[in-house]
């Protein structure tokens, strides 16, 4: 019999899949002011926040950003960008918002 028997190896193969299983993925939904729901997942990773951004273009046209993050300081971190994205991209307005996930 070859060593290792009927496992199949060093069982290193085995011992990932194990810990993979371990984690629980979880569905994240964040629902905005105005009534729009994302849903995120299955995930493990640690989000706790969305962000949005609604920007209204030169041409009157609308275009929407939207990330998450793992902090709500990670979140609102982003609107100093927002503010040189408008500036650079010439938009005539926007609307920055974040709100937190909830499992489920």
């Amino acid at each position: 019999m070859e060593k290792g028997g009927s496992r199949g190896g060093d069982g290193a193969a085995a011992k990932r899949y194990c810990r993979a299983m371990a984690r629980k993925k979880r569905i994240l939904t964040a629902t905005m002011a105005d009534g729009w729901v994302k849903t995120i997942g299955p995930t493990n990773a640690p989000f706790t926040h969305f962000w949005r951004i609604v920007a209204v273009l030169e041409n009157g046209r609308t275009e929407v950003f939207w990330g998450h993050a793992a902090s709500l300081k990670e979140a609102t971190g982003k609107q100093a960008a927002t503010r040189d994205a408008a500036r650079q991209r010439g938009w005539q307005r926007y609307d920055f918002e974040v709100v937190e996930l909830v499992e489920g």
